[in-house]
């Protein structure tokens, strides 16, 4: 929805704009700059002399409630309050071009940002600007500011427009977009970001936790482990197999390289020596103590060879993996 003006400055573009299509699942790209610090609360209030009409100010603070509540990784949160370093102004003047009804600098993090929205019924060559909760009925063609406001606070973590397949058909994997939506277009109320904005949150931010979702506009590797207590026993005997899943240690994978990953079905699989077929023997359980770790015990009755996977799942953005093969003897 916005448009860079200066290396920190952008503003919301009504009209399209030349953007090169990306694949679809395609995380946001990054807007620059350095990053806020993991879940650092970032407070902000009204600038003195521009201060948003009442009927406004109510939405931009639920714009920013929004992208706290729909960050999913660990990227700042957004609290007005007093802190005279970072404001959010309405009206003239603005850091906005002539074509933007919101904009931003984020050249302060990580300690302030800026955020200016023009006024109600303000001139530009297409009309005048309409906020829809300016209006005492809603009207086709008035935009959301609750929505710009997500919009903003998105540029303001790092992310830049999401690169729209030919047609926009994925416009609502992303509410940070190259153009607003107005009503009552689908996408014009979006209150919570989309899979591809939270993906870019995760690569920069992490997620919230080693059992919290990988967005679906993600595709991480995963590594998975496999030790056993011991690679030969006496009939009869038992061996605790331990599994690990993690994020692939890759570059690509960014902030996630390497992350624990914890509450998923990670199989212990045997295998005949020398058979190509492995049957599923467990589902291992996860353990409460240890990020991404994964046990059960086993009474072999043969030699087997033994492997943990863990497959690609269809709700979020993993890979599938297998771990190497461990032989377990059992000896007579």
């Amino acid at each position: 929805m916005t448009r860079r003006l200066l290396p920190a400055i952008v503003a919301v573009a009504i009209l399209a704009a030349s953007v090169v299509p990306v694949a679809a699942r395609a995380p946001d790209p990054m807007v620059g700059g350095t990053l806020w610090a993991q879940d650092q609360v970032v407070s902000y209030e009204w600038k003195k002399d521009q201060v948003p009409p009442a009927w406004a100010t109510g939405p931009i603070d639920a714009g920013a409630a929004d992208s706290n509540v729909s960050r999913a990784s660990r990227s700042a949160r957004f609290l007005r309050g007093a802190n005279p370093t970072s404001q959010i102004a309405y009206g003239e003047p603005t850091g906005c071009s002539a074509i933007g009804i919101a904009c931003f600098s984020r050249a302060g993090a990580p300690t302030s940002f800026k955020m200016w929205f023009r006024a109600q019924n303000y001139a530009f060559d297409w009309g005048k600007l309409r906020w829809c909760q300016g209006l005492t009925t809603i009207a086709n063609g008035c935009f959301d500011i609750e929505n710009v406001a997500l919009d903003e606070f998105g540029h303001v973590q790092i992310l830049n427009h999401h690169g729209n397949l030919t047609g926009d058909t994925d416009y609502l994997d992303a509410v940070v977009q190259e153009k607003a939506r107005a009503y009552p277009a689908a996408g014009w109320n979006a209150h919570a970001y989309g899979r591809c904005d939270v993906a870019r949150l995760q690569l920069e931010y992490e997620r919230i936790g080693a059992a919290f979702p990988f967005s679906t506009c993600l595709a991480i590797t995963t590594t998975t482990t496999l030790t056993a207590s011991a690679t030969t026993i006496a009939a009869g005997g038992s061996v605790r197999f331990t599994a690990t899943l993690r994020a692939a240690n890759l570059s690509v994978n960014r902030a996630l390289a390497g992350d624990a990953i914890s509450a998923r079905p990670v199989l212990l699989e045997r295998r005949t020596p020398g058979s190509a077929t492995w049957a599923t023997i467990a589902t291992m359980t996860p353990s409460s103590t240890i990020p991404g770790s994964y046990a059960t015990t086993i009474t072999p009755t043969a030699t087997y060879e033994w492997r943990s996977r863990f497959l690609t799942p269809t709700n979020e953005g993993l890979i599938g993996s297998a771990s190497t093969v461990i032989k377990v003897t059992v000896s007579r």
